[in-house]
C-alpha cells in the first residue's frame, strides 16, 4: 500500500498525525507512553496503555471542570477556585470516594450544622393561633380541593401562607 500524503513536485510528503489526534483526546498520548516506559512500571508497555491512561485522565478532568464550573455559577463568579473544586469534588459521591484522602489547598469544608448544635424551635400556643379560609374552589363536591389559600391568623401579625 503506498503511503499516503500531498503531492507537491512529484514527491510525496506524508502529513503527521499525532497519537492523540488519532485517538480523538486532547491530552498527550505520546508523552504519557513516554513517561510510562521511563517510569519503570513494568518492562513492556503496550500501545493501547497510553491511550486507555490519557482517556481515563481527560474523562475525570472533564467531570471536575464541570462541575467546579456549575458550582462558581452558583456562587455567582466567573473563574474557577480551589473553593469550587472542593464544593464540587465533596459533592458527587464516585468523585469524593476517589478524592477522599486528598486535601485540596484553599478549598475550605462542606457547610455543615449539627441538628443538635441548632436552636430549639418551641411550639406555638395552638388556642392563640385560628385558621381562615381566604378563598376555596372546588372543581366537583366529591373531587379533590384546587388552589386553597389559607390565612394564618396569630397573635403578632397575619400573614398569607399559601398551602
Amino acid at each position: 500500500m503506498p503511503p499516503t500524503g500531498k503531492k507537491i513536485n512529484r514527491k510525496i510528503v506524508l502529513t503527521r498525525k499525532t497519537k492523540s489526534s488519532r485517538a480523538g483526546l486532547q491530552f498527550p498520548v505520546g508523552r504519557v507512553h513516554q513517561l510510562l516506559r521511563r517510569g519503570n512500571y513494568a518492562e513492556r508497555i503496550g500501545a493501547g496503555a497510553p491511550v486507555y491512561l490519557v482517556a481515563v485522565l481527560e474523562y475525570l478532568t472533564a467531570e471536575i471542570l464541570e462541575l467546579s464550573g456549575n458550582a462558581a455559577r452558583e456562587n455567582k463568579r466567573v473563574r474557577i477556585l480551589p473553593r469550587h473544586i472542593q464544593l464540587a469534588v465533596r459533592n458527587e459521591e464516585a468523585l469524593n470516594r476517589l478524592f477522599a484522602d486528598v486535601t485540596i489547598a484553599g478549598g475550605g469544608v462542606l457547610p455543615n450544622i449539627l441538628a443538635q448544635l441548632l436552636p430549639q424551635r418551641t411550639p406555638k400556643d395552638p388556642s392563640t393561633e385560628k385558621i381562615a379560609v381566604a378563598s376555596q374552589e372546588e372543581s366537583d363536591n366529591d373531587g379533590p380541593r384546587e388552589n386553597v389559600h389559607f390565612l394564618l391568623v396569630s397573635s403578632s401579625s397575619p400573614t398569607w401562607n399559601p398551602c
